[in-house]
This record gives C-alpha cells, structure tokens and sequence, in this order.
C-alpha cells in the first residue's frame, strides 16, 4: 500500500540545497504515519552542518568512514547531511516508512555518485523498532554517531527511544539531535532522562545556520556519562566539541548572546519550553514583500499549531 502511494497525487517532493548538491525528497503528508513529511529540524540539522564542515569534528577529513546510524530517520534528510561529509550511515526506521525511505536513498546517491563519487560516503536502509533487540543486534552496534531529528514528539517515545540510544552506543559515541518543540512538558521529561543518562549540550544558535535557524528548534550533542574520576576531564572534551563546531561570527544580536549563555550551560531553564512556544508564533518579516522558502514553512508551521489547538464551541 504505501509502495503505492509514492506516486499518487497525495506525494509531493521538496528540493533541498546543501553542500552544493540540489537534493529531492519525496514526502507524503497525508499518509497515516508522521515519518513519510520532511520536518523543518532535518533541515536545520544538515545546514548547521554545512556551516560548521569547514574545520574542526565536522570536517570530511575527521568524519570519513566514521559510522553512522539514523533514528526516525524518516524521508532521510538529516542522515545524507552525514553521509555527504563521508560518514557510512545506517538509516532507520519502521517498515511503513522504508517504502517511502528507500526512494530518497536510491534517487539522490545515483544523483551525487554521478557528480563527485569521491567525497560521499554510503548510506543503507534498515528496519528498526525501538526496543526491539534483534533488530538492534542487526545494525551491528556500537557507532560512532547516533542522530536522530524530531523523533520526540510524545512522552510514550521517551524511554524506548533511550533504552535504544543506550544500546547503539558504546564509551566514545556521540549523539546528534534535532528537534522542535511542541510541549513543554515532554521536553522537559526528556531533558531529565538524557542528563540521567548522557553529558547534554545544546548547540548555540550562533554556531547554527544564519537562515536555517528558529527559537523552537534546538540541537543537541551528548556523549557517554564518565566515571566519577573523568567527570571533569569529559565535561571539558564535551565543551571543547561545542567550540569546535565552528568560529562564531560575534556579530548577532541580544538575542543570540542570551541564547549562546543558556546553551552553554548544558541545559535549560525551567521556561525555556514555553519561550520556544511563544516564539515560533513570531511572523518573520517579509523582504520586499515576499517570504523565502524557509520563512513560509515555519509561518505553515506555526499556522498548523494554531489550527490543532483552536477549540470551536
């Protein structure tokens, strides 16, 4: 049914510039599972790592041949942004999605291999059920790099989503998320259970993209929780890969530096959810008249909201 559907006219394709390449993603909004859309932290997720490939952890000299496996991966976006910069990527998901999956793989690797063969790295597809330990056997844990965006979107998701981090990874794997927030009270459910478990750091907004960037999108790095005797050691290698991402470019406004001072702290204030609320109902100004491409998603966005929560009587 869902092989079916990838050329009705429910199925649409969004066109993605990144590192160069004029990538093309197939979506289904209209299909039963959330998996089959292109949410806006994918795209947030690979510009923040075109911008900070230059140098540093996520140049393709350090990143080649690392691997890499995808959580909800969804249509794909996010682990292409890996596997451009050379990383060998296992993309997951359930089996409804992989239908879906499989055609943004297989149509934009034959597009790349055709033009530069050499910098790609590779990315397969797999079926992976949070929880489920033969699937998990089967990708062959543990990786360098877990990523995952917008896969926590409810609070039933938290604890199989952890279980499986935990199970993926091994002393010296880095995770990578991306997310945007929708309920403050799951967010801060899962902020408690990934410091229980991991060393947390939320990527500054000033090392992010300077166009593919919004309030209520925020990434994530975390690695393994040290041993007591480490503790201070790993807390400084944990901040010294946050400066690593990239120079910061010590020209953006108030906003970013209260930004830069909340995120480098490891963690969130008490309000940060309902701030990230408010401000994605910020309508960007429109230049010349006209919104770009990524203004009129996040005002579709944030018109979607407004429309679920509206209650008629």
């Amino acid at each position: 049914m869902e092989a079916e559907r990838l050329n009705s006219p429910h199925t649409s394709a969004i066109l993605f510039e990144v590192f160069g390449y004029q990538l093309q993603f197939s979506q289904d909004p209209n299909s039963r599972h959330l998996g089959t859309t292109v949410w806006d932290a994918s795209m947030v997720f690979v510009k923040f790592l075109e911008k900070n490939c230059k140098k540093g952890r996520f140049s393709p000299s350090k990143l080649k041949g690392k691997r890499v496996i995808e959580l909800g991966a969804g249509c794909g976006v996010a682990g292409f942004g890996m596997a451009l910069l050379g990383c060998d990527v296992v993309s997951t998901d359930q089996t409804e999605v992989l239908p879906l999956l499989m055609r943004n793989v297989e149509r934009n690797t034959s597009r790349i291999m055709q033009l530069d063969p050499d910098s790609f790295g590779s990315i397969q597809v797999a079926e992976l059920n949070w929880g489920d330990v033969d699937q998990i056997k089967a990708v062959d844990p543990p990786f360098d790099y877990i990523i995952g965006t917008d896969v926590v979107y409810a609070e039933h998701l938290l604890e199989p989503l952890m279980k499986t981090m935990l199970a993926l990874s091994g002393p010296k794997t880095t995770i990578l998320l991306g997310y945007e927030v929708r309920s403050t009270n799951v967010h801060e459910q899962m902020l408690q259970l990934w410091k229980k478990n991991f060393e947390v750091k939320i990527v500054p907004k000033a090392k992010m993209d300077n166009k593919y960037q919004h309030p209520s999108i925020q990434l994530f790095i975390m690695s393994s929780k040290p041993r007591e005797e480490n503790a201070e050691t790993m807390s400084r290698d944990v901040d010294q890969q946050i400066d690593e991402v990239g120079a910061s470019e010590n020209k953006h406004g108030e906003d970013d530096r209260d930004s830069d001072n909340s995120c480098c702290t490891g963690g969130l204030d008490d309000s940060a959810g309902s701030k990230a609320t408010e401000a994605n109902i910020r309508i960007p100004s429109a230049q010349n008249g006209k919104l770009n491409e990524w203004e009129a998603r996040r005002i579709g966005s944030m018109a979607a909201r407004l429309l679920r929560d509206v209650r008629i009587t």
